[in-house]
C-alpha cells in the first residue's frame, strides 16, 4: 500500500503537504501555548524552507553537544538540500509515524517530540555524509544520536522510507543492516551480529516487516516481506515472507494472508 493512499496522508486535506499542514499546525499551536511561541517561530514558522525546518529542529535537540548548534544547522542543511531524496524519506517517515501510532495526534508532534522519529532522521543525515566519503563525521553524528535520543544506528546502515522506530529507545542496528520501505521496529529491538564475524553480517528486513519489543534478529539473515516478528523473539535464521515467528529460537507460528501488511496494523498478537 502506497503512503500516499493511506488515511493519514488523505487527513491532509486542503493543507496538499505534511509540511504545510506542520505548518498550520505549529502556527495554531503558538497561537494557543506562548511558551513555546518562540521555538516555534524560530524552528518552523519563520523557516523559508522545509529542509531548514528539519534541520533546526534535529540540530537544536542535539545542541547538549560541545558545538556550535548553528554549525550542526548548517551541517544539516547542507546535506538535506544536497541529498534531495532524504526530504522525500522524511515525509514518508511522517505520514508512517502518524498512521500507525495512535499516540501521535499530529505531524508536528512526530516532528516535536518522537525521539526515534529524530533518530532516524539524524541517521539519513550520517549515511549521506558517511556515503559522501566523511566517515569520521558520520560516525559522531551518529553517536551523537545516540547519546541523545536512544538508538544506536551505524552510519552505513542502509535503511528505506515509510519507516516507523516506535519509542526509539534500546534500538540497535548494525553497520551492514539493511530494511526496506515501510518497516515499524518498537522498542528494545537489536538487528546485529552473532559474534565477532566481519563483512557483510547483519539482518536484511524486507518491506512491510514489523519487529516486535524487545525482538532480537541476529547475523546476515533475512526477514521476509510483510513478515511479522513478535515480541521479545530471538531470530536466528530466515524469516519466510507472510509469517508470524515467535519464541526463542524464533519459529513460524502463523501463515498470513498476501494483503496483510504487519508494520502498518501493528498488530502484537501472534
Amino acid at each position: 500500500m502506497q503512503a500516499s493512499n493511506n488515511a493519514a496522508a488523505r487527513e491532509l486535506g486542503a493543507f496538499g503537504s505534511v509540511w504545510s499542514a506542520i505548518r498550520a499546525e505549529a502556527a495554531d499551536l503558538a497561537a494557543r501555548e506562548p511558551t513555546l511561541r518562540i521555538l516555534l517561530e524560530m524552528q518552523i514558522i519563520g523557516a523559508d524552507s522545509d529542509a531548514e525546518i528539519i534541520a533546526r529542529v534535529i540540530s537544536a535537540r542535539l545542541a547538549v553537544a560541545k558545538v556550535d548548534p548553528e554549525d550542526l544547522f548548517r551541517l544539516f542543511h547542507d546535506i538535506l538540500l544536497e541529498h534531495a531524496d532524504i526530504s522525500a524519506a522524511i515525509e514518508a517517515d511522517l505520514l508512517a509515524v502518524r498512521e500507525r501510532d495512535p499516540a501521535c495526534t499530529t505531524y508536528l508532534h512526530a516532528l516535536l517530540n518522537l525521539k526515534g522519529f529524530h533518530a532516524l532522521q539524524t541517521h539519513r543525515i550520517a549515511h549521506a555524509l558517511w556515503t559522501d566519503g566523511r566517515v569520521e563525521i558520520a560516525s559522531w553524528v551518529s553517536n551523537l544520536a545516540s547519546l541523545v535520543f536512544g538508538p544506536d544506528i551505524h552510519p552505513a546502515a542502509r535503511i528505506g522510507s515509510s519507516i516507523m522506530l516506535d519509542h526509539g529507545s534500546g534500538i540497535v542496528i548494525g553497520e551492514t543492516a539493511v530494511i526496506e520501505d515501510e518497516v515499524s521496529i518498537l522498542q528494545n529491538v537489536t538487528l546485529g551480529g552473532t559474534g565477532k564475524e566481519t563483512g557483510d553480517r547483519h539482518p536484511k528486513i524486507r518491506h512491510g516487516v514489523m519487529i516486535g519489543a524487545g525482538a532480537k534478529i541476529l547475523g546476515n539473515i533475512e526477514i521476509g516481506a510483510f513478515s511479522k516478528i513478535a515480541a521479545g523473539s530471538v531470530v536466528l535464521k530466515p524469516v519466510p515472507a507472510h509469517c508470524t515467528v515467535a519464541g526463542v529460537p524464533a519459529a513460524v507460528v502463523r501463515i498470513h494472508r498476501n494483503d496483510e501488511i504487519p508494520a502498518e496494523t501493528m498488530d502484537q498478537n501472534i
